[in-house]
């Protein structure tokens, strides 16, 4: 069958029996399992960091800008390495980086260094931007394309249960007495990561020897001629979505627990503000078991147009509401972030044809907006306060919402038609 048209010709996808699909999107779902984990963890890791270190939110939220700036930097080569080696020994070689960096935290725990500390998660960032580009586009091949997004929705259940539970977990590891001393707080960090790295080794061991199927191949001779992914208005118009959305949503989880720190909010401890760390990512995880179901139904577009205006809502509500209204509006655009990967990821790539792959690594490269957003977020909210710093958030929803109504338009797909001999699939 064909994925996606982009010029004259098509390109194959190498369709394996549908019930052996189900071992490798098992794989899939314990890969965003694990990724969903290991981001989640961060928001535990910028207020933990700020004490140990006596930090500014914004040098704080460098957590975060190492994290996925990691994504801007390494995933554009991750589609090059990705297209040479395959999908498969990509998935290795992102969870053997991975692993390295997240022991890379023993040693920085030792001498209590946090640039090693920042380091270490850019290692870790670089893993999951080669594992991102291998595993987007894998899972959208595993079936039909129309029901590509309730698949990712599936993926992204397992994310969001990660991020549910992570907090919680590493707030009973890392968050450790006030009076602690500084060796006290830089060793709580350490059983955590550890344990995360030697799952990842272990996961890279176990997909070493899991057979999945080829899903994607690309027949330059028969597909599309010269070009670029970047040639597609829909593409450029959803990398920017992908980068508010990421933005938006890491941003919220990150500042949320020092944000209910305050004594306007009820001057909440960290450990008691975890709490709703992990519901805002429950959230996340109710509604992407909701989309899983729902968008084998309920188009993409209309499915995000719906999001984004709830979203938009709740962080005005946010920003102009007090207290409790406040705390729960904020809690609440979990649930509405839901699935607005799912949706802006497929959407971006429709139509790419062989230029797939290039335009995941395009799209997972815009995860950089996880390290711009918190960053403009936390300067704003050391210089006019927390509750007016998330005016940035509701432009984020305010620019989602046009590209669920407008901007997701493939507008190469007419040329493309008017120039397609009469044998070609679509």
């Amino acid at each position: 069958m064909a994925l996606g048209v982009a010029g004259k010709g098509s390109i194959n996808t190498i369709q394996a029996p549908a019930e052996k699909y189900t071992v490798p999107l098992m794989l899939m779902v314990s890969l965003y399992f694990g990724i969903g984990f290991i981001t989640a963890l961060n928001d535990i890791l910028v207020p933990h960091f700020k004490d140990l270190f006596h930090l500014t939110n914004v040098t704080a939220l460098l957590v975060q800008f190492c994290f996925f700036g990691a994504y801007f930097v390494m995933s554009v080569p991750s589609g090059w390495i990705v297209g040479k080696i395959g999908y498969k020994r990509g998935i290795v070689v992102a969870l053997s980086v991975m692993g390295i960096g997240l022991l890379l935290f023993l040693p920085a725990s030792v001498i209590i260094f946090y640039s090693l500390f920042l380091f270490a998660l850019f290692v870790v960032g670089s893993g999951l931007a080669l594992l991102q580009v291998a595993i987007n586009p894998y899972v959208g091949a595993l079936g039909t394309p129309e029901t590509a997004s309730s698949r990712l929705n599936l993926c992204g259940f397992a994310n969001s249960f990660a991020g549910w539970r992570a907090p919680k977990i590493g707030a009973a590891f890392i968050f450790v007495a006030a009076s602690a001393s500084a060796a006290e707080l830089a060793y709580s960090v350490r059983t955590p990561y550890m344990i995360l790295s030697g799952l990842a080794f272990l996961m890279a061991i176990v997909t070493h020897f899991v057979h999945l199927p080829d899903l994607i191949e690309a027949r330059e001779k028969d597909s599309v001629g010269d070009g670029s992914a970047w040639n597609f208005r829909h593409l450029r118009f959803g990398a920017i979505g992908i980068f508010v959305y990421v933005g938006a949503e890491v941003a919220i989880g990150s500042l949320m627990i020092n944000f209910l720190g305050q004594p306007s909010m009820g001057g909440m401890s960290h450990a008691a503000a975890a709490e709703y760390v992990s519901l805002y990512w429950g959230g996340a995880m109710v509604g992407r078991l909701i989309g899983f179901f729902a968008l084998k139904w309920i188009s993409a577009p209309k499915a995000l147009t719906f999001v984004s205006v709830l979203a938009t809502l709740c962080i005005t509500a946010a920003i102009f509401g007090h207290g409790s209204v406040a705390l729960w509006a904020v809690v609440s655009c979990g649930l509405f972030n839901s699935v607005m990967w799912p949706c802006i990821f497929p959407m971006s790539v429709a139509g790419l044809g062989k230029f797939t792959s290039q335009g995941s690594g395009i799209l997972v490269t815009m995860v950089v907006g996880g390290a711009v957003i918190p960053e403009i977020q936390g300067f704003l909210a050391d210089s006019f306060g927390y509750q007016r710093s998330f005016a940035i958030i509701l432009l984020c929803y305010v620019y989602i919402l046009f590209f669920a109504l407008r901007g997701h338009r493939n507008l190469n797909e007419v040329e493309v038609t008017s120039s397609l001999s009469p044998g070609v699939i679509q």
